[in-house]
């Protein structure tokens, strides 16, 4: 599959049978977020990889969208050191990578983001910090579940022509 294939290709599974994730995918996933893009090459992540199914319940409770973390086999939290300049860019980069990575290898996926727009963390975002006993100085992104996919979803394009200029803002052609 080439790259254009694996980026329409990967779709918002929510969805998953009760098959585990391999300890081999999980080291694909956490090197695919590895090799992600950085600022000033400061990498400043953490993953939390989650597989008891207690603690995936919990977190499955701290959202409004993130109850499908509870059926995931594996969720990984993905960490931003918080006096990091970049760390929302940094750390989104290093989730899409995990989410690419979970479409070519044939796993479903779902970004739940957490943090809170605020220059604190909210309630939703202290509740995951509580439950994976995220220290002080971290913010967490993101919680991603991830597992063999229940339901399938078809490839697709977004495009959207009128949110493309050409040379300068509102110009529709080349």
């Amino acid at each position: 599959m080439d790259a254009l294939d694996l980026l329409l290709a990967r779709r918002s599974i929510r969805r998953y049978t009760a098959k585990d994730v391999t300890r081999e995918h999980e080291d694909r996933l956490l090197d695919a977020a590895f090799a992600a893009p950085s600022a000033d090459n400061t990498r400043p992540w953490h993953f939390v990889v989650v597989r008891d199914p207690q603690t995936r319940k919990r977190l499955a409770a701290v959202h409004r969208w993130s109850g499908m973390l509870a059926w995931a086999p594996l969720v990984i939290a993905v960490l931003g050191r918080a006096d990091a300049a970049w760390y929302i860019e940094d750390c989104s980069a290093a989730t899409e990578n995990m989410l690419l990575e979970a479409t070519s290898l044939g796993l479903g996926s779902v970004w739940v983001g957490i943090r809170d727009n605020t220059s604190e963390p909210g309630p939703d975002e202290t509740a995951c910090m509580d439950t994976l006993g995220v220290p002080p100085g971290w913010r967490v992104l993101c919680l991603i579940g991830i597992g063999h996919p229940k339901e399938h979803k078809p490839p697709r394009t977004q495009r959207q022509p009128t949110k493309v200029s050409y040379e300068r803002f509102g110009r529709r052609s080349a």
